[in-house]
Formats: structure tokens, C-alpha cells, sequence
């Protein structure tokens, strides 16, 4: 745990490590029925979630999550206009715990949801875990990658592992995806 907070990041990835296609969207051909019943479960209970602006989850919970949305339009923190359980979050002006207090979160799992940028800013701060979901069948060229470190050809599995993270057992659900758990050593 870092503090009082466990950072839990979540994604599916294409074959080919990406989280959306070349308009930075995640297509529907990423979306299965068992990795967003794992993925909203873990939503509930998290106390917080941070995505970037073009990362939402789209359910029926998602309007009452608290939430940071990372974003340069901002010095450092400043409310959401369109969520008043939003903050917009410019990590180069406020500190995280900053960040989660303006939430009134002090502790507690914070959900990391992406896209790029976000699941990258989060190796540095750390992560305990990493629920990296594996679409089958599906490529995505030219896309988004998982973390920008994938930039040198990297897996998003090897980028994991180089922050220090460790695979637990694949998890196979019934419609093909498949998810592994990556934890941080206690």
C-alpha cells in the first residue's frame, strides 16, 4: 500500500497491447460481458477512481464514483464542471494525497482505469496490484498502448514486471478473456 491508499490499476489490452484504437477510443471489440462484470465489481468498491479525459466507464454507478480526471487544463486541482464528484487533477501541481483529499478520500483502494498517460503516471507512484485483462482474437495496429513504455516494443506484461510487479495465475472466464493479477511483493 502506498500510505493509506491501495492503487489498483484495471485494463483489457488487445493481443498486441492496446487499450483503444488510433482515435484514442476503446472500440467495442474490447468490451466482453465477463471483463466488465470483474471490471464494475472492482469500480464498486474501490473509494476513488482516476482516468484520463477520454477514459470512462459508462455505468450505471459511474455518475456517483468519486473521481480525479488527470488533465493539463488545469494548474492543479479545480472541480469538475460536468461531475460534482469529479476533481481535474494536473499531477504537476498537486500531489496525489492532495488530490484524493479534495475528494474527501484519505484512505482506500483507488481504482486506476487509464488511458496511456494515466496508467503510466501510476508506475511511478505505485501500484499494488494490476488487473491486466487479455481481449482473444483481437489486434488494434496503430493504437494505444497500455503504458508508454511499450514505446521500445515492450509487452505491457514486461513493463509490469520492470516496475517491480509479479503475475499471479491467469484466470480464464468463459468468452475467452483471460486476466492475470500482477501484485507488488509485501
Amino acid at each position: 500500500m502506498r500510505g493509506p491508499f491501495r492503487i489498483e490499476g484495471h485494463a483489457i489490452a488487445s493481443e498486441d497491447g492496446m487499450i483503444a484504437d488510433s482515435t484514442g477510443l476503446m472500440p467495442n471489440s474490447l468490451k466482453f460481458p465477463s471483463d466488465q462484470k470483474a471490471y464494475e465489481t472492482a469500480l464498486d468498491g474501490a473509494s476513488a477512481l482516476v482516468n484520463g479525459h477520454l477514459s470512462y466507464e459508462w455505468q450505471a454507478n459511474s455518475p456517483a464514483r468519486k473521481r480525479l480526471v488527470v488533465t493539463r487544463r488545469v494548474a492543479g486541482l479545480a472541480p469538475d464542471p460536468g461531475n460534482p464528484n469529479a476533481r481535474l487533477w494536473n499531477p504537476a501541481g498537486a500531489s496525489f494525497d492532495d488530490a484524493c483529499a479534495s475528494l474527501g478520500v484519505r484512505s482506500g483502494t483507488v481504482a486506476v482505469i487509464g488511458g496511456t498517460f494515466v496508467f503510466s503516471l501510476f508506475l511511478t507512484i505505485g501500484y499494488d496490484a494490476f488487473h491486466l485483462s487479455h481481449a482473444p482474437g483481437v489486434r488494434l495496429a496503430g493504437g494505444l498502448p497500455v503504458f508508454r513504455e511499450q514505446a521500445d516494443g515492450r509487452s505491457p506484461e514486461a513493463v509490469l514486471a520492470g516496475a517491480g510487479l509479479a503475475a499471479g495465475p491467469a484466470r480464464a472466464f468463459a468468452d475467452g478473456v483471460t486476466m492475470v493479477e500482477w501484485t507488488r511483493a509485501p
